[in-house]
């Protein structure tokens, strides 16, 4: 695969270096220089070898955990580390505490026992026909099209349908969601601090509604997520409706965004690697294996973010009491102390498992199960059914994200 060689981005001019003791560094990186869909990472890979824990003074500075030893420290440790001040970078105006992301156990333990039943493989294998037929009644008129944006087109739309199933609810209230939760993270990206507000009040309000569905019956809580945080209890109670309708607001939001930019990074890979796309074409036991090496390669999530509680030193760098810590898992999957070859694909690499994009410890990603099977579906289906290249440039999602959210692609479909 060949690398953008384009640094735009990286800081060099003599920074402080990484003593023990040093307050502050110069400024490592920029957070939002022009990206294509190589240059983020040969910028992380440059500031990486010097700084496994760098320094940006966007959003008013933060450390960004680079290198892969040190961003595993943070998450694991929790008593150095939390995730109730400050989970993203940047930073928007409090909207209410969203369980379990927004708590620590074990405060955060009582939430997360009952999402964990909902991901579990029985559960999975119960709900992949219907996550089979979201992605074939979206990929199948586009491949008869032949030239779209797959990212726009179907990366974007396939998150609203599968949760629609997996939440039990209508596909125009998943499709609502999707649209409403697109523009909030735009928002993000630009900074746009009152659309922010806006539009998390009106996912608050989804939130209530489903919860208000729920509460006038005909849901079971052995089958529906939302039922099953209203029926919970702690020490004989039930879970508080606050902390029950911020969970539920969280829930139908995390996993709109990161699936649909991961999804986009898989077209371009395959694109610009024909013969891995043929291979996978031929061979698809192969393809979980290379799901994967691409949830390694091409993980979007770089401004998840932990804060300091006491003063401490991680990767030989000082960092103060509440200090903001973002997690750059684009980054630290890359890390060649892990990964040999870090920036190139391997399929059945022998420590594949060591990757960490989602997460590790107390707040892993319960829904990487779901995750995993849209992945592994929609390359599945759109290997057996077509072949596809590039058109044009991809367009690069901003920070927080990293990745795809314009995809121009030509489907060809295969002959029977």
């Amino acid at each position: 695969m060949q690398h953008d060689r384009t640094t735009s981005g990286v800081r060099r001019g003599g920074a402080d270096s990484t003593a023990v003791g040093s307050r502050r560094r110069a400024h490592d990186f920029d957070s939002q220089p022009p990206e294509g869909f190589d240059s983020a990472h040969q910028v992380f890979r440059d500031v990486r070898a010097a700084n496994p824990v760098a320094r940006c003074q966007d959003f008013g500075g933060f450390w960004a955990m680079l290198g892969y030893r040190e961003l595993l420290e943070v998450i694991t440790d929790i008593d150095r580390f939390t995730t109730t001040k400050q989970n993203a970078i940047p930073k928007f105006a409090f909207t209410g505490v969203r369980p379990p992301l927004h708590l620590d156990p074990p405060e955060h333990t009582s939430y997360r026992r009952v999402i964990n039943r909902f991901f579990t493989p029985p559960r999975m294998r119960r709900l992949e026909p219907a996550v089979r037929r979201c992605v074939v009644d979206l990929l199948e008129p586009l491949i008869a099209q032949g030239t779209v944006d797959v990212a726009r087109q179907y990366a974007q739309q396939l998150p609203a349908h599968v949760f629609a199933e997996f939440f039990n609810l209508s596909v125009s209230t998943g499709v609502e969601i999707k649209k409403v939760s697109g523009v909030y993270v735009d928002a993000i990206q630009v900074l746009d601090h009152d659309t922010v507000k806006r539009l998390s009040g009106r996912l608050y309000e989804i939130a209530q509604d489903i919860i208000d569905e729920r509460a006038a019956g005909g849901y079971d809580p052995e089958e529906d997520l939302t039922m099953a945080l209203i029926e919970a209890r702690h020490d004989g109670d039930r879970l508080p409706g606050g902390m029950v309708l911020g969970c539920v607001r969280q829930l139908i939001v995390t996993g709109m965004v990161a699936p649909s930019v991961f999804i986009g990074n898989m077209f371009v890979h395959l694109s610009r690697d024909r013969e891995l796309q043929e291979h996978l074409r031929s061979r698809p036991e192969d393809v979980p294996a290379a799901v994967e090496e691409f949830l390694r390669l091409y993980n979007p999530y770089r401004g998840m973010a932990r804060t300091a509680r006491r003063d401490t030193v991680v990767g030989g760098q000082e960092i103060r009491a509440d200090d903001p810590v973002a997690l750059v898992y684009t980054a630290a999957n890359r890390d060649p102390r892990v990964f040999d070859e870090p920036d190139r694909f391997v399929l059945h690499r022998p420590n594949i498992t060591d990757h960490i994009s989602f997460g590790r410890g107390t707040h892993s990603c319960p829904g990487a199960p779901l995750a995993r099977m849209m992945f592994r579906i929609t390359l599945e289906e759109a290997l057996a059914r077509s072949e596809f290249d590039l058109t044009g440039d991809p367009g690069m999602a901003k920070w927080a994200e990293w990745g795809t959210n314009h995809v121009p692609l030509e489907f060809v479909t295969l002959q029977a």
